[in-house]
């Protein structure tokens, strides 16, 4: 006769920031049966996806996960979530496969909302993913190599931080790449396009007007208070204007993960479609929400994600052992935006830091950041990939024949 397992069961489903975090967190607890169940097999550092799209290290945002996960205590899983069953205590992915759980953790990250705005599915770019930014970096070489000449205007759609990266690091990658490809200067534009009145609503009046006047320096057109109406595969439709474009890239949208939304029935939902969680980050008994995912005071930021797993790890541990268990307290995450080489723009506090004294925060903050999901010596190698350039044609070699472009990223 088997014997059954005293352990307890800790499915952990999605492998970013939180989930990952938070495997690393729980190895260590010998009375845990851990899995995490991951869509992708790396774990993507999106505060670096700007840069890869713009011709830095593929290896700064991708991490195999089995690099980070203790594989003998964590169980990794590549399967998607479909169904919560909280009666029986199981989830089955779409993979079929049924996995039962005494503690669920869901953090499955945002995905890309549109909005409904006609031809931005379809011919929009975007960075959101390690996939994305590779598409991304194809398309621009694709089209020097297609067309002899750069685009007449390429187009970031979102003000908020990772439209203000790409738009400041955009203009010297493409200085570079068309130098690559032979090609002589050519006049362009680069367009950073934002609905509300300024650049990074969320931050400081004299932040944004900052950040503004440092991107206006680098050559970046700002549209502020503009609407997108829609796209076609050869201009970019905006109230009052249009926009002479094969290169838009879709930053502005991001919504929660439609398993939620699919499950209404089990969860209360927040009108941005964020899940409601008690003290303790649980939305139903026994399963908790982290990250993106959950209707907290600083959800959406990396940072905070980490901190959920932090609480998660130790509240699931005391709940096991039925010890006291303090409630969960938001803490509000720093925000440090690259705007170009060697400058960033930081809140920290009441504190503004700009230029240099910002990018050497934004330095340790990734540092930090890659040592919250690997060991040091491999945080110290992925901050130091930072410097490591990209920029040949990943879609030709001479004397060889070009790739087909694998069109917008979905």
């Amino acid at each position: 006769m088997a014997e059954t397992s005293t352990k307890t069961k800790v499915l952990i489903v999605g492998g970013g920031f939180a989930g990952v975090r938070l495997a690393r967190k729980l190895a260590g607890h010998a009375d845990l049966d851990l899995t995490l169940i991951s869509a992708d097999n790396s774990f993507a550092y999106y505060p670096q996806l700007y840069h890869t799209a713009s011709g830095g290290a593929r290896t700064e945002s991708a991490i195999p996960l089995s690099e980070l996960v203790n594989t003998s205590r964590v169980h990794i899983v590549r399967d998607t979530l479909a169904t919560l069953d909280p009666k029986v205590k199981s989830v089955t992915g779409q993979s079929g496969t049924t996995y039962p759980y005494d503690q669920l953790v869901l953090a499955l990250g945002n995905v890309t909302n549109y909005f409904g705005i006609q031809g931005l599915p379809e011919f929009s770019y975007n960075i959101k993913t390690i996939e994305g930014a590779e598409k991304f970096k194809s398309h621009l070489h694709r089209q020097l190599v297609d067309e002899k000449r750069p685009d007449v205007n390429y187009v970031i759609v979102g003000g908020g931080p990772t439209g203000v990266e790409l738009a400041a690091a955009l203009g010297s990658y493409l200085h570079r790449i068309v130098r690559l490809h032979q090609i002589p200067q050519l006049d362009y534009e680069i367009e950073l396009v934002e609905a509300a009145p300024r650049l990074l609503p969320r931050l400081p009046e004299a932040f944004s007007a900052k950040v503004q006047k440092r991107l206006e320096a680098l050559g970046v057109k700002v549209l502020t208070g503009t609407v997108v109406e829609g796209e076609t595969a050869s201009e970019l439709q905006l109230k009052g204007q249009k926009l002479a474009t094969k290169t838009v890239v879709w930053t502005a949208g991001m919504a929660n993960n439609p398993f939620f939304k699919d499950h209404a029935q089990l969860f209360t939902l927040e009108k941005n479609g964020k899940a409601h969680v008690d003290e303790h980050l649980q939305a139903l008994p026994n399963v908790y929400v982290a990250g993106d995912n959950a209707f907290t005071q600083y959800s959406g930021m990396a940072q905070t994600a980490i901190y959920d797993a932090d609480y998660i790890a130790a509240d699931l541990v005391r709940a096991v052992h039925s010890q006291p268990r303090p409630v969960y307290k938001p803490k509000a995450p720093v925000s440090v935006i690259p705007v170009g080489e060697w400058y960033a723009a930081a809140q920290w506090g009441p504190v503004l830091l700009y230029g240099l004294p910002g990018y050497l925060l934004r330095r340790a903050a990734d540092l930090i950041g890659y040592a919250d999901i690997e060991n040091w010596p491999k945080a110290v190698k992925s901050t130091l990939e930072d410097s490591l350039r990209e920029d040949n044609c990943n879609i030709c070699q001479p004397g060889s024949v070009a790739a087909p472009d694998p069109g917008p990223a979905k």
